[in-house]
């Protein structure tokens, strides 16, 4: 299936105030993940838009992904339950937010929209040059707009065949 990739960016941080999450979310950041979990994580946020690609890897090729030191993995809970995640990977001048998204469950509560906050006031909090993502047309109807209200402009778009199967 050919899928289209847009590839956005920001060059300063957002204009909105990073204000506190209300209760009864909370933000944790999962220091040494376990391999079980952040498969639960990306199964559980990625199903509904065919994440597949880290379905495929191998425990050890997963688990060295998550100790890499420049990747944080921050999770949403709500009332002590998964709502979210994100990964943050550093590298000299940016940051990319990997990957982002709620479980179905938490998706069209007004969520989004204070966790996509968070989450880019976090990536700029040691003052990148630039903080970038990309998101394709088998996501969430709403992520390309969100991300462009809060900020993130598009800077290339590719078309790409992608495996939609195990």
């Amino acid at each position: 299936m050919e899928v289209t990739i847009t590839y956005l960016q920001m060059f300063k941080p957002p204009t909105q105030p990073n204000l506190p999450l209300p209760s009864p979310l909370q933000v944790l950041q999962s220091m040494e993940p376990s391999v079980s979990f952040y498969r639960y994580l990306y199964g559980a946020v990625g199903a509904s838009w065919k994440w597949l690609d880290r379905t495929r890897w191998p425990d050890q090729q997963l688990l060295r992904e998550l100790r890499r030191p420049e990747l944080e993995l921050w999770v949403l809970y709500h009332a002590g339950t998964p709502a979210g995640y994100c990964e943050l990977i550093h590298s000299p001048g940016e940051v990319n937010v990997g990957y982002f998204g709620l479980m179905p469950e938490f998706l069209g509560k007004g969520l989004g929209r204070l966790w996509l906050g968070w989450t880019l006031h976090q990536a700029w909090r040691d003052d990148p040059k630039r903080v970038w993502l990309h998101t394709c047309d088998l996501d969430h109807p709403a992520a390309l707009p969100l991300y462009q209200k809060l900020g993130l402009q598009p800077y290339d778009q590719i078309k790409e065949e992608r495996q939609l199967d195990l």
